[in-house]
């Protein structure tokens, strides 16, 4: 057992819906802005430069408070290990390693079942003084860079080709729609939720937050 926490995947199915949501919402902050009744081919393209330029700068910022997360979890957990398999104290040692686990996994281990894993931490190579990023770290990052990144594509692929403006904001509208009720429908799986009700109000919530933004200028 190690105290490091470990990824099967870069980025875990609920940190994907955040990243997708959270670009569908900045994207949709500057579609929905936008007045198609007064709006001409400059206003729409000065829409989509700003989307676009504003996602791409977002999705830069995310994937670099990213690195520092992942960063700061590979420094606590080596203060951990090391507190660990510096420790003359056997109680202590069982503390600590229960503190690090879940909570109702901490409560059915036993003593001896912590002392094990106490005898187990003690042969495990030390870790390094200075934490660093991984090439998973990194992945991770280009994954957060282009998922907030690209989300934005689908939305505003209809104002490229589409010369109404209304026209495109209304398809625009229904394909931010769409990857909103799928994120919802997605996580609905992951946490075991109702698919289509839980799709339904992520529809709700993302207008909502969307509307919320416009209203406060962003």
């Amino acid at each position: 057992m190690s105290l490091r926490s470990a990824r099967a995947r870069v980025l875990d199915p609920l940190e994907r819906f955040s990243e997708i949501v959270f670009g569908l919402i900045m994207v949709l902050s500057f579609t929905c802005a936008i007045s198609v009744a007064e709006a001409g081919r400059e206003d729409v393209r000065a829409m989509f430069i700003g989307a676009i330029g504003c996602n791409l700068a977002w999705g830069i910022i995310d994937a670099a408070f990213y690195l520092i997360a992942c960063l700061t979890e590979h420094g606590r957990n080596a203060i951990l290990l090391r507190n660990v398999q510096q420790s003359t104290d056997p109680a202590q040692a069982r503390q600590t390693i229960a503190d690090a686990l879940p909570p109702r996994v901490a409560e059915a281990l036993q003593p001896a079942d912590l002392d094990r894993i106490h005898t187990h931490l003690k042969e495990v190579p030390p870790p390094p003084e200075r934490p660093g990023l991984t090439g998973e770290d990194w992945r991770g990052a280009v994954g957060v860079f282009l998922l907030v990144f690209l989300s934005t594509l689908p939305v505003v692929v209809p104002f490229m080709f589409m010369h109404e403006a209304h026209f495109a904001l209304r398809i625009s509208n229904g394909i931010a729609i769409a990857m909103l009720f799928g994120a919802g429908h997605m996580l609905a799986g992951y946490a075991g939720m109702r698919r289509v009700r839980t799709g339904l109000a992520m529809v709700a919530i993302g207008a909502a937050l969307v509307a919320l933004t416009i209203a406060l200028g962003g």
